[in-house]
């Protein structure tokens, strides 16, 4: 879950509007931001750890200069914390390429074998965005070999074609290509968003944006165009023509956990208005609410997220409706902090309970998930000091129950309270009085009611259904012996050494 941009401009410099429409994206990520840019000669880059705020100042003002830039801000869900892995990543031939990328490439051991052995290339980080990069200008250069230098165009269109064949998982891709343009493409199954934009300029042409959501469109101007299409590559060349080639044969089968936790409410990913889906999901849960027989005297959303499914809820229960927590705005989102003792910490930063809408009440928390457990858990624990009689919570989406690989931080089961535990006994891991998750079949609906063309959703975290096809027992086992994942294990041991044994078993 990490948000990219690029802008193609005529005139005009771009690091300004990349700065602001980061801004818009920096939900996707709080780890590390980076920009680079192009003056048609050569590219300015700055990138570090650190808010796009805290990283970029007057100083890159003045020199990230260009017509033409890309932004990244990154939550790692792939490589080391170091801000060595920060994107956009480089590679000089051919043509000199910068990227940045969203998503998870779920054949990177085998990408990256054939990157360092058939093609002698020397990567300097374990991102897998690095190794779809090199596996990109392996490919361009292949399509150079046949075709000839003279259409640079045609080549790099030949190149994702040929990527896309090799790589598997999920990326949605911006790069930007030395004397050639700027060009995103997405993958077959679309699973991350990707949107493009347009902006005219009068009496010359348009401006292009390429984001991970439109939500980044409207501070500079843009108008969304559509959505990147499962499989397609844009290219926006030098002149700023615009240029589509469908590498890959398609099927949209985006992430559904975009829906529910991940995207801005005011976004519109593949048609489907995030915020709506969000008032369908509190309409079939406040189903199993009423049906309850349960005394719930107030209504109270976990900030911020969830506010929309509370709300619907409320409306359709008749149960009245109240902020009962206040989020202190200078603290991260807890989802994102790497390691879970920190995560731990940070909720009693995050959030503080107001004890006059708790006290001898029965309190119905909403909530949009729950993944690892650790946030709600404290937050119930809250309630209870506040006063509350009776707390009972409610999710938005179903249980979690197994590794997200296309981009999200859910790598091992080790995390996941849902793992291996029924509905009552995470209820009683959780210390709640009941207990409601969202139905599957609903959550689908709630989607898909946004845009009845799409057929199916990535479910692969509720249900386990992981839709490339190429994520086997082997690979998942080997995600609990990366170095990150290992660091997390260890807040998990009693889980641990039972999961992996099963693993190993």
């Amino acid at each position: 879950m990490c948000g990219i941009l690029g802008i193609s401009n005529l005139n005009t410099d771009v690091f300004a509007e990349i700065y602001d429409g980061l801004l818009m994206l920096q939900h996707r990520g709080q780890d590390a931001s980076g920009i680079v840019t192009y003056n048609g000669e050569f590219f300015r880059e700055k990138k570090a750890n650190g808010l796009v705020k805290d990283v970029f100042g007057p100083a890159e003002a003045e020199t990230l200069t260009g017509r033409v830039g890309i932004g990244h801000v990154r939550y790692p869900t792939a490589g080391s914390l170091s801000a060595a892995e920060a994107q956009p990543f480089f590679v000089n031939a051919p043509y000199g390429i910068y990227l940045v990328h969203n998503g998870n490439i779920t054949n990177t051991a085998e990408q990256s074998a054939k990157v360092t052995g058939k093609y002698s290339r020397h990567l300097r980080t374990t991102s897998d965005s690095e190794i779809l990069l090199n596996v990109l200008a392996d490919k361009i250069s292949d399509a150079i070999k046949v075709n000839g230098t003279g259409d640079a165009i045609r080549n790099v269109f030949a190149g994702v074609k040929m990527t896309m064949e090799r790589v598997q998982g999920a990326y949605s891709v911006i790069t930007m290509i030395a004397g050639v343009g700027l060009m995103a493409f997405r993958d077959p199954h679309g699973i991350r968003p990707l949107s493009v934009g347009k902006r005219a300029v009068a009496g010359q042409g348009d401006d292009y944006c390429f984001a991970s959501e439109d939500v980044a469109f409207g501070i500079n101007g843009f108008e969304k165009l559509r959505d990147v299409k499962p499989g397609e590559a844009i290219l926006i060349d030098m002149e700023g023509q615009m240029h589509s080639y469908q590498a890959a044969e398609g099927k949209l089968t985006p992430c559904i956990f975009e829906y529910v936790y991940l995207a801005r409410p005011d976004s519109m990913l593949d048609k489907i208005s995030v915020y709506k889906s969000q008032t369908r999901m509190g309409m079939t849960l406040a189903k199993q609410i009423a049906d309850s027989g349960l005394e719930i005297d107030t209504i109270i959303p976990v900030p911020d997220s969830a506010r929309p499914v509370a709300l619907e809820v409320a409306n359709a229960t008749g149960i009245r409706y109240r902020e009962g927590l206040v989020k202190n705005r200078y603290v991260g989102r807890t989802f994102i902090m790497p390691g879970q003792a920190e995560r731990q910490k940070s909720v009693r930063r995050k959030l503080n309970a107001i004890p006059l809408e708790f006290k001898d009440k029965n309190v119905l928390l909403i909530d949009d998930s729950i993944v690892r457990g650790n946030t709600i858990k404290k937050i119930v624990q809250m309630c209870r000091e506040a006063g509350a009689k009776k707390v009972y919570i409610a999710s938005a989406s179903p249980p979690v129950k197994y590794p997200n690989v296309y981009g999200i931080d859910m790598p091992t089961k080790h995390e996941l309270v849902a793992d291996g535990r029924t509905v009552e006994e995470i209820r009683q891991e959780l210390g709640a009085d009941a207990l409601f998750y969202q139905k599957l079949e609903d959550l689908v609906w709630a989607a898909q009611e946004g845009n009845p063309e799409i057929e199916a959703f990535d479910c692969s975290c509720f249900d386990g259904n992981y839709i490339t096809g190429s994520v086997s027992a082997d690979y998942l086992a080997s995600l609990e012996t990366t170095s990150r994942v290992s660091a997390k294990i260890k807040d998990f041991p009693d889980k641990a050494s039972s999961d992996k044994a099963a693993v190993n078993g």
